[in-house]
Order: C-alpha cells, then sequence, then structure tokens
C-alpha cells in the first residue's frame, strides 16, 4: 500500500514567484543552520509569501517579505546548540541569550551588503504591537516583521504540537487570537498607554492567516481525495480476489480450483499472497474509513475557522 502524499505546507503560491534566482544567496545562508531552525524558516516564508498575497501587495513587497522570512532567524547560528535544542522550558537566563538571536540576526546581515536590506526582518519579528516584546520593545513595527510574527508564531506552535494533519487546527489559531488581542495584565499595568488597547500581533494579517490556512486544508482534502480513489481501486481488486477465493473454495475438480488460484496470483500485487491477502483487504478497508472520516473533520475545521472573530 503506497502511503498518501501530503506536505503540510503547499507550496503552490511560492510558485507564483520566480524566487529561486532572486533568493539564492539568502538561501545558501541557511544552510549553515540546523536543520529544524532551516526548516521552520523555508515554512515561515511559505506562509508569509502567501499572506502577502492576500494583502494583495505588490509583487516587489512580497519578494522582499519573503526573503525577510527566511532570514529572521539566521541570528540563531550563534545561540549554544545546549540552548538552541534544549526539549525542556529555558531559564531565565537562557532565555535572554537566546532573544540575542535577534539583535545577532540584525549584525549579520548589516555586516553583508547583499543581506543588509533585509535586517529589519531578523531584528523586529519578536517585537510586540503593545511594546511587550523585544529586543527593543518598539510599537511602530515595520509591516514586514508583522507579517513574520504571525507566520512565525503559527509555525512554532505546529511544529510543538507535531501536526501532521490539519484536523483541530482550529486550536492553534485560537492561540493566536489571544496575541492578538488586548492583554488583561499588561492593561492593568498601563492602562492610559495608548499600546495597552491593542495586541501583540496584527489582526488584519492574523485574518489573512486563516485564509491561508484554509487554502491548506483544502490542499491536504484534495491529497486525500486522491487517495482515496487510489484505495478504492484496490478494493475493488481485492473483491475480485476474494470472489476467486470463494470460487475455487466451490470448485470440484483441481483444474477449476488452479484456474482461480491463478486469477488470484495475477491480481496480488508485490508483497501480496494467499497467506496474507485477506488481512491486506481490511488494512485498505480500514484506511479508507480513516480518510473519509479525516476528510469529514477538515470540512468541519474549515466551518470552524470561517466562524472565528479576532
Amino acid at each position: 500500500m503506497k502511503t498518501e502524499k501530503f506536505d503540510f505546507y503547499s507550496p503552490v503560491n511560492l510558485k507564483s514567484y520566480n524566487l529561486d534566482k532572486t533568493m539564492r544567496y539568502q538561501l545558501d545562508v541557511l544552510g549553515s543552520l540546523d536543520f529544524f531552525t532551516r526548516r521552520h524558516s523555508e515554512n515561515v516564508a511559505n506562509l508569509v509569501c502567501r499572506i502577502c498575497e492576500y494583502l494583495h501587495c505588490s509583487q516587489k513587497f512580497t519578494i522582499y517579505c519573503t526573503i525577510c522570512a527566511y532570514l529572521h532567524d539566521i541570528g540563531k547560528l550563534f545561540i549554544p546548540s545546549k540552548i538552541l535544542n534544549k526539549p525542556d522550558r529555558l531559564t531565565d537566563e537562557e532565555f535572554e541569550i537566546m532573544k540575542t538571536h535577534t539583535t545577532k540576526g540584525y549584525e549579520m546581515c548589516m555586516r553583508d551588503l547583499k543581506l543588509r536590506p533585509y535586517a529589519l526582518g531578523p531584528l523586529d519579528h519578536h517585537e510586540a504591537l503593545n511594546g511587550s516584546g523585544y529586543p527593543n520593545g518598539i510599537t511602530k513595527i515595520p509591516m514586514e516583521a508583522q507579517i513574520i510574527r504571525v507566520a512565525d508564531e503559527y509555525d512554532a506552535i505546529v511544529t510543538k504540537r507535531q501536526y501532521k494533519t490539519h484536523v483541530n487546527i482550529s486550536e492553534t489559531l485560537k492561540e493566536l487570537i489571544k496575541d492578538a488581542n488586548p492583554d488583561p495584565k499588561f492593561v492593568a499595568l498601563d492602562h492610559l498607554a495608548q499600546n495597552s488597547r491593542v495586541g501583540k500581533i496584527n489582526k488584519r494579517v492574523l485574518r489573512v492567516l486563516f485564509k491561508v490556512v484554509i487554502d491548506d486544508i483544502l490542499y491536504e482534502i484534495s491529497c486525500l481525495y486522491e487517495y482515496l480513489d487510489y484505495l478504492k481501486e484496490n478494493i475493488k481488486r481485492f473483491e475480485l480476489i476474494c470472489k476467486y477465493a470463494e470460487k475455487m473454495e466451490e470448485s470440484k475438480t483441481e483444474k477449476k480450483k488452479n484456474y482461480y488460484k491463478e486469477g488470484m496470483k495475477m491480481l496480488f500485487q508485490v508483497d501480496e499472497n494467499f497467506d496474507n491477502y485477506k488481512q491486506v483487504y481490511e488494512d485498505y478497508k480500514n484506511a479508507l474509513k480513516i480518510r473519509t472520516e479525516r476528510i469529514d473533520k477538515l470540512y468541519k475545521e474549515i466551518k470552524i475557522i470561517k466562524k472565528l472573530e479576532v
């Protein structure tokens, strides 16, 4: 049984632009990062590119934002691996070191003339609209950094929860909605400040992320439907195998038995045989049931996301 082919992030929209040529140098720089940080950077760039499309940004600004997103975590090259890859919660001291990836990434970009135009992506992607971010606690954040922050938080949660499908992805979006709304504790501490009335992330960008996520859910559904066709085709094949097996059992002569036995052999595929075909048949039927149920859950997930309010 072949496995279903599905990438959690659909790459389709990135192909809308000639990004490969534009970003070859920047992508080479990413090669120095560890696998997980590099993959995260690629995911965030994918999301940022597609968010920009929904925001109707110019092609030039979309490419610019996408490159900033690819480079946003480049400063992690300078973070000790024992901190960067620590599975447990970071101590306060370790978190302070981790936070320096923003300034170190900025400094790296400023030293390289080819990377200098994209330096604000690494510097500002952890800044918050309400001033609670780092490294500088600013509230006037460049738009590219606002977009990257939303994509960055989304992918971080997706990775942490090890999503293999978009089922229950609305729970992740609900977490982001909390960051888009004012923090009651922050408001209580600074109730007169203008920035206490906003959240950490841009609400408009978050709403657009919802559309991107729905696109990805529909992409997953299309992959599942394609896989369902494969399963149904093989279930029909096994129905015929079982029919031949029944005929073989009912046959009175050895010649008839061999006739149906040979028919079964012709229908068997790699690793299928007389000993395991019944189990393989059940596996196909179970796979069909599971994928059909997942498609139903994914459609329900779209309905939930469409009702989310930011």
